[in-house]
């Protein structure tokens, strides 16, 4: 009863079910090996990986290495206190953006808050409808998370359906296998790629048309900010091409 009842606050700060399952577990057994994990747990060792370093990502999991053996173990509880400080911290730091964006005046701009993929893929179907030809569609993305997330909607709908527009796709990638392979295939869709480099990590697909600057938030909760403001969305395309004109 009392570990339902940790389970649940850990719920109400933040964390997923399956994280709370697996940080709970870690708590109680130490350095342990990803079968251990998954047994006590409960969380299928498919998809077990994906919760630790969803968890080391928050600061709450860390790996070490026992000779030719890789452990996974808790890190101590009072993280969650300095995980809920640095997040408070951030907000501080973007409410005085945030109210501005959200007392901007007259009907051209606006902020518009999605939660859900459901929701977040209607933005994409926006975004195509709003072009037109020769128009500008830029994107920095950490590709294989915005892939992973709806193979079937985001590569054979989404780019697919960008690709018969005719408008002037540039892309900025981190590194990855699914990066290199899109820079391989670039002209199959029509649009141009880059790399960033490989110190370049974040888990976010931000894009650039010349009506929207849509950010989405690759892990979950998965939620994107839409911002239609033509001074916003300008100086973020001008940022977009100084990074495009300083890769190779």
């Amino acid at each position: 009863m009392k570990n339902e009842k940790i389970f649940d606050s850990l719920i109400q700060l933040g964390l997923e079910e399956k994280e709370a399952k697996v940080y709970l577990a870690s708590l109680s057994l130490g350095a342990s090996t990803i079968l251990k994990l998954s047994k006590v747990s409960e969380v299928k060792r498919t998809t077990i990986y994906e919760i630790i370093d969803a968890l080391e990502r928050k600061g709450l999991m860390k790996k070490e290495i026992h000779g030719f053996k890789t452990l996974y173990s808790a890190e101590h509880p009072e993280r969650l206190e300095n995980s809920l400080d640095v997040k408070k911290m951030l907000l501080s730091r973007m409410l005085p953006e945030l109210e501005g964006l959200y007392h901007l005046k007259g009907t051209e701009s606006s902020i518009k808050f999605y939660s859900g993929l459901k929701s977040i893929k209607n933005i994409y179907d926006d975004l195509l409808k709003d072009l037109k030809p020769h128009e500008f569609y830029y994107a920095i993305s950490n590709v294989k998370e915005w892939q992973g997330s709806d193979e079937e909607f985001f590569l054979k709908n989404h780019v697919e359906k960008r690709a018969k527009i005719g408008i002037d796709t540039k892309l900025l990638f981190t590194d990855s296998e699914i990066a290199q392979k899109r820079k391989q295939t670039e002209k199959n869709f029509n649009e141009e790629v880059k790399i960033l480099p490989k110190n370049s990590k974040f888990h976010v697909d931000l894009v650039i048309t010349p009506y929207k600057l849509v950010m989405f938030q690759l892990y979950k909760p998965q939620v994107a900010i839409v911002i239609e403001n033509k001074s916003i969305i300008e100086i973020q395309k001008e940022m977009f091409e100084i990074i495009w004109q300083g890769l190779p």
